[in-house]
């Protein structure tokens, strides 16, 4: 299970930490236990190596850094305020936090909330009180802040209230369920989404050629390209890995000749089949359907089989969710009303943590619509409702119905007559709710499936009261 989410995968690793250069410390400063920094020569690995230096060579977050946008500010180092970068792994949070340490000479300081302790939170925050006697200032920079506890978070307030630091958190998981509200009224937040593919794209291009990166030692054809960006699913560092990975392999092979990745090349290299699904072509309805299509024929093994293929071409986790949720209600509906509570529950999943871990809870749902009781009677309900008001069934609402709560209502006769279900014994009495053209109308069939089956028995004598024909 630990391959599933990339425990074995070196592009998994968390954000490499960098610390800008700097004048040794005097020697009577605190030690401050830091995050081992990553090297940036030959020998790093090419996501390292391709670190940008410099604002102009990040690709995507236009959003949080067009000219005057607060992140901007602090890379440019003309902002104070401390951020909050909140975002999927390789989205360039790490990238940003040391861009805005090189800002206006500021120090820079990493802790990885993995490791650190309230000691060596107060400790860099001594350090970077006695500098700022000298005018300098510190950027604290804290990666997975949402592993802190609200003890270590509580230690960071006054700090960052002060500005004594400028403090730069990182965190994957949404920092309103995860950072204290305190810190989160002293800080920016700022949201990073998953680099798109032409980011991905252009970021791959520049590594290949780039004398950083691999130099123009490689060539790579289109079909190796495109899965290389279908693998990335939006993370620079997955991508990066990839490419160092398959590039290694076609210098190997080639010996000495001109070297070119191929999808191949790529395939063996990584460990992974190309899988043939375009997310703009008919692949992704083809595929979409069959999905569909499985989970209303209750073929669970087939629909996990779909979602799977969805999931390795890098489908957008959002549609899979999107459509588990449409499934709930027009395959399933009253026959298992939780399927919809799962449903829903698996988007939030997709919202709040992301991928790849929010794959076992479209999996979940999978598993629960496909072998969920079937019924179509919402559908067909809900369909045989809007048919009735399109041919202009839909008379006035009876006056006891109407809403009486303004001046002058009574005098119109609207809610006159209104009997409250609630002071029944039952709870149900007999009351017109239906315009006149439309009582008798049944709309609602239940089925004798899963819940509906209790529903189906119940639902004629609740008819019969309401009706007044018992």
């Amino acid at each position: 299970m630990s391959d599933l989410f990339g425990a074995n995968d070196p592009s998994a690793e968390p954000d490499a930490l960098f610390e800008a250069p700097r004048e040794p410390e005097p020697e009577d400063e605190p030690q401050v236990r830091r995050q081992p920094v990553a090297a940036g020569g030959a020998n790093a690995p090419l996501a390292a190596r391709m670190r940008p230096a410099s604002l102009d060579e990040v690709v995507g977050q236009q959003h949080l850094l067009e000219p005057g946008a607060p992140l901007r500010r602090l890379v440019e180092g003309s902002g104070a305020a401390s951020v909050v970068l909140y975002g999927p792994p390789g989205t360039g949070k790490t990238t940003l936090a040391s861009l805005i340490s090189g800002a206006t000479g500021r120090r820079f300081e990493a802790l990885s909330a993995l490791s650190a302790g309230v000691k060596d939170v107060r400790a860099v925050i001594d350090l970077a009180r006695r500098r700022l006697t000298h005018g300098e200032q510190t950027v604290l920079f804290i990666d997975e802040v949402h592993r802190f506890s609200k003890t270590q978070q509580d230690a960071l307030l006054a700090a960052v209230e002060n500005r004594i630091v400028l403090l730069v958190a990182a965190t994957t998981e949404n920092p309103s369920f995860s950072v204290v509200a305190p810190l989160l009224s002293r800080s920016l937040v700022l949201q990073l989404q998953p680099l798109g593919p032409d980011d991905i794209r252009a970021l791959l291009e520049r590594a290949r050629t780039d004398a950083r990166g691999l130099a123009g030692a490689v060539e790579i054809d289109d079909d190796a390209l495109d899965h290389l960006v279908r693998l990335a699913g939006g993370d620079a560092r997955r991508a990066l890995t990839a490419l160092e990975a398959s590039a290694d392999t076609a210098l190997a092979v080639s010996g000495g000749d001109a070297a070119v990745i191929d999808l191949a090349t790529v395939e063996s290299s990584i460990d992974e089949a190309a899988v043939r699904y375009d997310r703009d072509g008919d692949q992704h309805f083809d595929v979409a359907s069959a999905f569909i299509k499985s989970l209303r024929g209750s073929d669970v093994d087939a629909a996990l089989h779909y979602l799977a293929r969805m999931i390795v071409a890098g489908e957008d986790p959002r549609f899979i969710a999107r459509r588990l949720m449409i499934q709930a209600s027009e395959e399933v509906g009253m026959a298992d009303p939780t399927a919809l509570q799962t449903a829903v529950a698996a988007a939030q999943v997709v919202q709040q943590v992301g991928m790849p871990e929010a794959q076992l809870a479209l999996a979940q749902a999978t598993i629960h619509i496909a072998t969920a009781p079937k019924s179509g009677a919402v559908t067909a309900a809900l369909g045989a409702a809007i048919a009735d008001v399109k041919a202009g069934r839909a008379g006035p609402v009876p006056a006891h119905l109407r809403d009486g709560h303004y001046q002058g209502a009574q005098k119109l006769g609207n809610a006159i007559g209104y009997k409250f279900p609630h002071a029944h014994p039952d709870g149900v009495l007999a009351q017109q709710y239906a315009p006149d053209e439309l009582v008798g109308v049944d709309y609602y069939e239940p089925t004798g499936r899963g819940v509906e089956r209790e529903l189906s028995a119940r639902l004629p004598k609740l008819r019969r009261i309401v009706r007044g024909e018992r």
